[in-house]
């Protein structure tokens, strides 16, 4: 086998060639890296490229399986961690020059699932600054670029995770979504994208944007290569409160099916008469047949509150929550500072020069709505909101199994497009956000191509702890429409 080869290969298609001696660690290894240092000028999906922890680690994994050591799940896979996921002895900058030079002293949970998996970390990708941004242009080390057409953005806050993914980097990758932050960007890169149900994941080492609901999810080009990340980072945690107890299933049985007999898929009333692409309302109807012909009961729900007032509520509770969450970001403990003649004005240098202009207006917004007079007008009656949302969902679960949306309203947009009309740019998230204020699973996945060569995706959402039902959905889907596709040589545009 071609070392390019290895770039295409799924992670689990990796651990069996590990297993049949049919390559090394190594080989992979170093492959990627050569892969990552030749791209990276272009595609800037890292902020922290790993050469030298990967290359050692590749070196240890070898060691192991010369002497027949029992392979992890996975054994040699490249992974890239998105930059609010920590790392032990690697700086973690969130995409700010708040915490540009912080080095962690610790591991995420995830982090550490993934060692003991047998997983190699290659690098931290890039992402919009303290995940606040739906294009991965508010990073304050540049902008990532999508893959498929480098005119275009890569979806945020993940962008550089899922580029990584699109673009050959990893098989697999670890992003956060707070409101569409995995599932957008996986639509526009063409890659999975699974935002796991609120409490599946520990957050025990995500850097917080909003605490109630920030998830850790993953990346890939596969369904079973889903599957098998999520069985590894779901493994539950005491040292999040948040994080369920309760025992997982094994995810991959819900994959391979042929039949959706007896199962019913909900899809959003009126979606065709939204201002969404065309290209995206024919891979809704074409995903929508193939469902019915595989046997699904097809049945029609309506989601009125979170349609219309979902994008209000979130961007009331997210920036109240980043407000309180970022105060600790005062260059007084660690992370960015400047000298100071007293506290007031080290607090406004560092808080100044230290945030970017996107992290500033969610902050800014999420004072005001907490303000003593305003609490009950703006942030109270979005908590009101947001059980609405949760009933409404239930509701709309009481007719199906899962629900079908579209993923984005757009397909990937251009670069700079929407930096001037932040309104124009938080309607990228209007599908995936209700999602997050409901702590409901959902995934979105590359449902076809459009005519200019980009992906088209949509979303799956299921109810609480029901991503068995949206894999096996997904899984018919995919029989279809195959797995996603590398970027890679004349795949690109």
């Amino acid at each position: 086998m071609k070392n390019s080869e290895f770039l295409k290969l799924s992670a689990l298609e990796l651990v069996e060639g590990y297993k049949k001696g049919d390559f090394t660690v190594s080989d992979v290894i170093e492959t990627a890296l050569e892969h990552i240092e030749v791209n990276e000028r272009n595609l800037n999906a890292l902020i922290t490229p790993l050469y030298e922890e990967a290359r050692s680690r590749s070196w240890m994994l070898d060691a192991a399986l010369a002497r027949g050591e029992e392979l992890g799940s996975l054994f040699g896979v490249p992974v890239v961690v998105k930059d609010n996921i920590t790392v032990d002895g690697v700086r973690t900058t969130c995409g700010s020059r708040m915490l540009e030079n912080w080095i962690s002293p610790y591991s995420a949970h995830v982090v550490e699932c993934l060692e003991r998996a047998g997983a190699v970390i290659i690098g931290k990708a890039n992402m919009d600054e303290f995940a606040m941004g739906s294009s991965t242009e508010f990073s304050a080390f540049g902008p990532a670029l999508n893959p498929w057409d480098l005119s275009r953005v890569p979806g945020g806050s993940s962008g550089g995770s899922a580029a990584s993914v699109a673009a050959g980097y990893a098989p697999i990758a670890l992003g956060s979504d707070t409101g569409g932050s995995i599932r957008q960007p996986a639509a526009f890169c063409g890659v999975y994208g699974l935002k796991p149900t609120y409490g599946l994941v520990s957050r025990f080492g995500l850097i917080a944007f909003a605490s109630s609901l920030d998830q850790i999810g993953p990346f890939a080009r596969s369904l079973k290569d889903v599957a098998a990340i999520l069985q590894v980072i779901s493994e539950p945690d005491a040292r999040d409160a948040t994080c369920a107890r309760k025992e997982r299933p094994n995810y991959a049985e819900f994959l391979n099916v042929t039949s959706l007999e007896g199962f019913k898929v909900g899809y959003l009333a009126g979606y065709e008469s939204l201002e969404i692409d065309d290209e995206i309302k024919r891979a809704i109807s074409q995903t929508i047949e193939i469902c019915k012909e595989a046997g699904a009961e097809i049945v029609e729900v309506d989601l009125p509150i979170s349609t219309r007032y979902g994008l209000p509520c979130y961007y009331t509770i997210a920036p109240a929550e980043a407000s309180s969450n970022l105060a600790r970001f005062d260059g007084v403990q660690y992370g960015f500072s400047v000298a100071a003649d007293d506290l007031k004005e080290l607090y406004l240098k560092c808080r100044g020069s230290g945030f970017g202009p996107e992290v500033k207006r969610r902050i800014l917004i999420g004072t005001f709505v907490l303000g003593s007079s305003r609490y009950d007008a703006y942030y109270l009656q979005a908590q009101k909101v947001r059980q609405l949302i949760i009933r409404e969902f239930n509701a709309a679960f009481s007719k199906a199994d899962v629900l079908l949306t579209p993923a984005t309203p757009t397909l990937p947009f251009k670069r700079g497009e929407k930096l001037t009309d932040p309104v124009k740019a938080y309607m990228a998230d209007l599908f995936t956000i209700p999602v997050n204020l409901a702590g409901l699973p959902a995934l979105s996945m590359r449902a076809s191509m459009s005519q200019s060569g980009l992906p088209v995706g949509v979303q799956l959402i299921g109810k609480k702890f029901g991503e068995g039902d949206i894999l096996k959905a997904a899984s018919v889907i995919e029989q279809v429409v195959g797995p996603a596709a590398t970027a890679l040589g004349g795949d690109r545009k």
